[in-house]
């Protein structure tokens, strides 16, 4: 099944994750998928990178796993290509806690017999997504002091592959 354009899910809701507050133990939603982004670091955590950059969300939104694992590629492959493995270290600060559903809906012929419209409409979860704030810092680059072009032009790419606005600052 494709996925949904990212419209569908832009809005922030009702946050639903799994576990209730007021039951801890219990877990209300069923076979939520696991998330695509697997690690939220690369390259090598050294003191010495005093050049601090971020990539900030200009407006709240929700930013799915498979977004941010997008995101994730092509900042490590920019930063890799063009200071290699040791020069630099980036992180993602955001983890899709978030769980997406969704409720198909039937078309062809003979859907309006097996269709139950908006009758229990909770739907089944489809994928997990990362609820952000606006001015929330989603990913953190550092680099060696006089290499602020490259993390620039990775995050400006990073930038691309995510569904809300953002901005990129030196801290």
């Amino acid at each position: 099944m494709a996925l949904r354009p990212a419209k569908c899910y832009s809005r922030l809701e009702r946050p639903n994750t799994r576990v209730s507050k007021h039951k801890p133990r219990k877990s209300y939603v069923k076979g939520v998928p696991y998330p695509k982004i697997r690690s939220f670091e690369a390259g090598t955590p050294n003191p010495e990178f005093t050049t601090k950059l971020a990539l900030v969300a200009k407006r709240g939104g929700q930013i799915r796993h498979n977004a941010l694992e997008a995101s994730r590629v092509s900042t490590n492959k920019t930063l890799e290509k063009e200071l290699g493995k040791d020069l630099y270290f980036f992180k993602i600060l955001v983890f899709p806690h978030h769980i997406l559903r969704e409720n198909p809906i039937a078309t062809g012929a003979g859907a309006d017999r097996y269709q139950t419209g908006m009758r229990l409409s909770f739907g089944r979860p489809v994928s997990t997504a990362a609820r952000v704030k606006e001015g929330q810092r989603i990913i953190d680059v550092r680099v060696p002091a006089g290499k602020e072009a490259i993390a620039r032009k990775a995050l400006k790419i990073a930038s691309s592959k995510l569904p809300v606005p953002c901005s990129i600052v030196l801290s």
